[in-house]
């Protein structure tokens, strides 16, 4: 191989690679230890939640999600509403209720706790029950690590989220509870 041509290929690829990689072009909602209020539009479900850690930043996180419209089978939302809010340094189980599906989050962070409280938006159709329930590994896999969870199937949703914090890395894990819905009204309620 030609030197010249070696010399100026690695000279290229020492370049590249001296550039830090930037987060903050990525479409986060939020900015380091601020607060955010996601919502899709009207008719939309949450489908991918994406984030970045940072300790330097005051162990937070970037956050940026994305929605999808829902079949045209279940309809208009009947109804939407701010869900219970899960408290910074505790872990938590949260669904939406009423049969409710995750249409957005809000948060807000805590410099005494280095965490963030947490709130699901949820809208409810009809009365379509949720039904082969699952939940995700966790995300990120590992604390401190970027965290990428997209549904992974046509026809499911998310109806919540499981969370464990570590009082030591600062740091979440995310189970998110992924269910279909029937494709007729029911008239219960399931947990």
């Amino acid at each position: 191989m030609n030197p010249a041509l070696l010399a100026s290929v690695l000279s290229l690829l020492a370049t590249v690679a001296a550039q830090p990689y930037d987060h903050y072009d990525m479409g986060w909602v939020n900015g380091y230890r601020q607060g955010f209020n996601f919502q899709c539009p009207h008719g939309e479900l949450l489908v991918a939640i994406r984030s970045y850690f940072s300790e330097k930043e005051g162990s937070d996180r970037l956050w940026s999600f994305e929605c999808q419209p829902v079949p045209e089978n279940l309809g208009e939302p009947s109804d939407c509403w701010w869900d219970d809010i899960n408290r910074a340094g505790l872990e938590w189980t949260s669904t939406c209720t009423r049969n409710g599906l995750v249409a957005g989050i809000q948060s807000k962070y805590f410099e005494s706790t280095l965490d963030r409280e947490w709130q699901f938006y949820c809208c409810y159709y009809k009365r379509r029950c949720p039904y082969s329930c699952m939940k995700t590994t966790d995300v990120p896999e590992y604390y401190r690590e970027e965290g990428e969870m997209v549904i992974p199937a046509y026809g499911y949703f998310i109806r919540g989220a499981q969370t464990t914090f570590s009082g030591v890395l600062r740091d979440r894990q995310w189970k998110y509870i992924l269910c279909r819905l029937t494709d007729f009204d029911c008239e219960f309620e399931n947990l």
